[in-house]
């Protein structure tokens, strides 16, 4: 490419320098926050310094503290240096800004523990050209972003808070809502998306009162099923990991002079689980019962998963045969009638593959569904079935959890490792998703419930359970299904809050 500078943007906070490549537009690291460093670590993230003079925007700010190896390895590549000054985020805007264009703000995944906005998959050029503005952020992850400690409790006169890495997300929305104009971007259309611990951010925001109206639609890729960590368990955990470090009276000071990297090395049980905190005043009350009692903030939907959602884990030590003789041993869960919803499955290694990937993956889409139908909300549902060519014996049992974000992007010459095999039917098929993505940025509504692109994607209202197929067997084809795994789906559903698989220590 190409580049020229330097496009210039007037923000609430001074003038932004950024790059021209070709015919998009990019700001790298603006601040949204001020660094929460010092005596803002485990605060609510404070307003941006304002600046003089016009500040370059060219380069990515560095990531949250977290384990580079997982990054590199299952995270979307190497987020470069760490830091506690991670509140940036960056804009990828057309060159033609001529109308308010929709906006759409992507939350990385990573188990709230690895990932930032400024990876390789995340290139926000190939949306942007299809006439969208892309917004990708940092926020604090691990101990640094969810964290309580008793030494902590009543700091913040506005309540409780425990999920920092959350209200930072809320402090990039509402950046947007103050300078996305300038941009040329329509701070009334804009569409909050994001992959696992991503995704599972945007529906705890959908359920936050905090983010009230500053996100107009949600698009949820491959969100988990885990139960939030209840507050008063959260604080037990500050305690015992306060305790290890060598505070068992810790004060507040005490606790914010702690190293950054003094959290990472820790092991479980003292390690992050890969969920919020509820009880707090971001998620006064546990995203999972928002949804199941239809309290989410309404507006329309996008949610699926992937078809080897099992595969993250696999990858973390899980057995999954073993999860099948854990319910045959603890007998909570027939396993006849299981096998009756999945005829054909063979051997305890298969059934636990599918089994797991339904409970803690697929049924998310269904309780998601049925919460938007009685909120008279339209809810886009996928499931996610396309490997590229040259890896479908890597991947013989399907779409790895994680594997279809280059696709959304269009961005797979730009990832690893599909840059280095990827063939003109993937790239073929990898646009053909990114185009349903901006479509409902564009255009999803109740008024509006169909999708376009190579086969019309009808929304499910009330009464009508359709999903969208995005390859079928592995091939580059699209299907629309009616009640696509109802029978397992309702009964996960009914049996989701006191039949999670058990998971080891590591990922509590």
């Amino acid at each position: 490419m190409t580049a020229f500078p330097f496009p210039c943007v007037s923000t609430a906070q001074g003038q932004l320098l950024g790059q021209q490549m070709d015919d998009v537009f990019v700001w790298r690291g603006i601040p949204y926050a001020a660094p929460p460093v010092g005596d803002l670590r485990w605060r609510a993230p404070q307003p941006p310094a304002a600046w003089q003079g016009a500040r370059h925007a060219d380069q990515f700010s560095p990531a949250s503290w977290q384990n580079l190896e997982y990054c590199k390895a299952i995270g979307g590549g190497d987020p470069g240096a760490f830091s506690e000054d991670c509140l940036y985020l960056n804009v990828w805007t057309p060159a033609d800004t001529s109308r308010p264009l929709p906006v759409m703000v992507w939350v990385h995944g990573g188990g709230y523990t690895i990932g930032a906005g400024g990876l390789p998959p995340y290139d926000g050029a190939a949306l942007a050209r299809r006439g969208v503005i892309l917004v990708t952020l940092n926020y604090r992850l691990g101990h640094l972003g969810f964290f309580a400690h008793p030494a902590l409790e009543g700091e913040d006169p506005d309540g409780p808070t425990c999920n920092f890495g959350l209200l930072d997300q809320i402090a990039a929305l509402k950046w947007v809502q103050q300078n996305i104009a300038a941009f040329g971007g329509d701070r009334d259309n804009v569409t909050l998306f994001g992959e696992s611990a991503g995704g599972r951010s945007v529906l705890s925001l959908m359920a936050s009162p905090l983010a009230k109206g500053l996100f107009h639609k949600a698009i949820v890729q491959s969100a988990y099923t885990l139960p939030d960590l209840a507050r008063e368990k959260a604080l037990e955990k500050g305690q015992r990991i306060a305790q290890h470090l060598g505070l068992a009276q810790a004060i507040a000071q005490q606790l914010r002079e702690l190293p950054a990297g003094a959290f990472w090395p820790l092991e479980a049980p003292l390690n992050l689980g890969p969920v919020p905190i509820s009880g707090d005043r971001v998620l006064p009350h546990p995203m999972l019962d928002v949804l199941f009692d239809a309290r989410q903030h309404p507006m329309p939907l996008m949610i699926g998963s992937n078809s080897d959602e099992a595969s993250v884990l696999a990858y973390f030590g899980v057995s999954l045969e073993e999860q099948i003789r854990k319910l045959r041993r603890e007998k909570r869960l027939g396993l006849g009638l299981i096998k009756l919803l999945y005829p054909g499955v063979r051997g305890d290694e298969e059934l636990g593959r599918q089994v797991c990937r339904d409970m803690a993956f697929t049924t998310m889409g269904y309780v998601a569904m049925q919460a938007q139908q009685r909120v008279n909300q339209p809810c886009w549902r996928y499931w996610f079935d396309y490997v590229a060519q040259a890896e479908r014996e890597t991947y013989p049992n399907g779409t790895w959890h994680g594997n279809e974000v280059p696709y959304v992007f269009d961005t797979l010459p730009l990832s690893e490792p599909a840059c280095h095999y990827v063939n003109e039917l993937d790239l073929a098929f990898s646009a053909r998703v990114a185009d349903y993505w901006v479509d409902f940025a564009k255009h999803a509504s109740r008024e509006h419930p169909v999708l376009d692109g190579p086969l019309r994607w009808p929304a499910c209202l009330p009464g009508r359970d359709r999903l969208m197929r995005l390859g079928v067997n592995q091939t580059p084809r699209f299907k629309v299904e009616h009640r696509f795994m109802r029978a397992r789906l309702a009964l996960f559903r009914r049996v989701m809050r006191q039949l999670l698989y058990s998971v080891p220590d590591s990922l509590k």
